[in-house]
């Protein structure tokens, strides 16, 4: 009978410990400073592996503003010709104001992805970047 009782406990306290809920990985995504100073991205290559979620922290050191498009170059087309003179926060696209810090958070596929910034004359002039992939 006491062998039952004690086989029984340990039934009870394995499936206690079976039915605990999984933890939320602690870490999160990975964080890339962007800086933007003088019209242009720092750093203006970045690497990710495919599938990998990247949070940007973009600094706007410069008197002007300016954007952060992610995306490949079908988007950064869009965006040069496009008329959005600012950007709801959607993943991968945001307005970086003069002097402020935004945050946006990007899935990368397996393909290399372009960013930029697509204030008129910007992107011209230089203002872009890679994420490499793989």
């Amino acid at each position: 009978m006491r062998a039952r009782r004690a086989f029984a406990a340990v039934l009870l306290l394995g499936a206690g410990a079976a039915c605990v809920p999984a933890q939320a990985d602690p870490v999160g995504p990975r964080t890339i400073q962007i800086r933007l100073h003088h019209s242009r991205f720092e750093p203006s290559t970045i690497q990710a592996e495919s599938g990998e979620t990247l949070r940007f922290v973009i600094v706007n050191t410069d008197p002007i503003d300016h954007e952060f498009i992610v995306g490949d170059g079908s988007v950064q087309e869009l965006h040069e010709l496009g008329t959005e003179a600012s950007h709801d926060p959607r993943p991968g696209e945001v307005t970086v104001l003069a002097g402020e810090t935004v945050t946006t958070t990007y899935t990368f596929d397996e393909q290399d992805q372009l960013f930029g910034c697509h204030v008129p004359g910007h992107y011209a002039y230089g203002m872009r970047g890679v994420v490499l992939v793989g």
